[in-house]
């Protein structure tokens, strides 16, 4: 595969997970979140197996590392993103909620300085990953003087949590669960280092993530709701076939080729895409504020990758 398709498979990707965002906060509207995320990943499931075992490239786990980065992948980039990430968009917009998760690049650095290097952080790197931990508390915008209720919806074990963030606030923490998540799930599958192949692996880990994912709905009590009306039926397939199979096919294969730091550089075009569908299709707008955050998680992500600007602003005779 070309340096050509990798970066078709990022352009693809980018959209895919950019308008997902938007088709999140439609579906929200009339199913509870985790119900919704266990969906999600029934559609994309059933469709990446179908169609693998269609084209005869269906694997099956063979050794252990299979099933290791089976089930590294379906608690980690499949429960507990989607997890977070649901449930935090019941209280902030898609819009801040893809700026948030634009930090996924600079805490996959910390991540992969411990689970692969072993080495630690540089000074200089921990003060790119502080540079965008401001940007997230920008976002986030604490206030100790807030007095915000819960809202009806919101899961019982967050009701303490809103008197000092806000709706806001929380949705944006939430969603900061869902990166570290993300972060410590693409680093740990590039250390496992399994023999089968990405799209395999991404189907039976969205399989086990939906077995996941329905589990915790019923433990919470959320009401079983078969989704129905053509708005929330088109949200569900578009998070099950575009953003799952075939964003998540996309991302799987790009991190084996290029590495989880690479795949995660998507981070930063998903903002763009979520906030122009988000103003087309929902009305949203993105605040000063979570633009002034999203310039620190790039100034974070700049000075933890500075050799690597600094060659690819060479090579463009920059």
């Amino acid at each position: 595969m070309s340096r050509y398709q990798d970066a078709a498979l990022f352009a693809l990707l980018a959209v895919a997970w950019g308008a997902g965002f938007s088709a999140i906060e439609v579906g929200l509207r009339t199913l509870d979140p985790v119900l919704f995320a266990g969906y999600r990943f029934d559609v994309g499931a059933a469709v990446t197996l179908t169609a693998l075992a269609a084209l005869g490239r269906l694997e099956v786990p063979q050794v252990r590392a299979d099933w290791e980065a089976i089930f590294a992948a379906a608690a980690l980039l499949v429960f507990g993103n989607v997890f977070f990430l649901f449930v935090g968009q019941l209280y902030t917009s898609g819009s801040i909620a893809s700026v948030v998760y634009s930090l996924n690049p600079v805490l996959t650095v910390g991540f992969a300085a411990v689970l692969l290097s072993g080495a630690g952080l540089a000074a200089r790197d921990a003060v790119g990953i502080v540079l965008g931990l401001i940007g997230v508390v920008l976002i986030a915008r604490p206030d100790p003087t807030a007095t915000a209720a819960a809202p009806a919806n919101a899961p019982e074990f967050l009701s303490p949590v809103f008197a000092v963030l806000g709706p806001d606030g929380v949705g944006a923490a939430l969603v900061f669960g869902a990166v570290i998540s993300v972060a410590a799930g693409s680093v740990l599958l590039r250390r496992i280092e399994a023999p089968m192949a990405s799209l395999p692996t991404t189907g039976w880990a969205m399989a086990v993530g939906a077995v996941m994912l329905h589990a915790a709905s019923l433990a919470m009590g959320e009401t079983v709701t078969v989704p129905s009306g053509t708005d929330t039926l088109l949200a569900v397939a578009y998070v099950g076939v575009v953003a799952s199979s075939v964003g998540y096919g996309a991302y799987f294969t790009l991190m084996r080729r290029r590495g989880p730091f690479t795949a995660n550089l998507v981070s930063y075009a998903v903002p763009v895409v979520a906030s122009l569908t988000g103003w087309a299709l929902l009305g949203e707008q993105l605040p000063p504020v979570a633009i002034a955050g999203f310039g620190f998680i790039l100034l974070g992500f700049l000075v933890l990758n500075r050799e690597v600007v600094a060659e690819e602003l060479h090579r463009f005779g920059v």
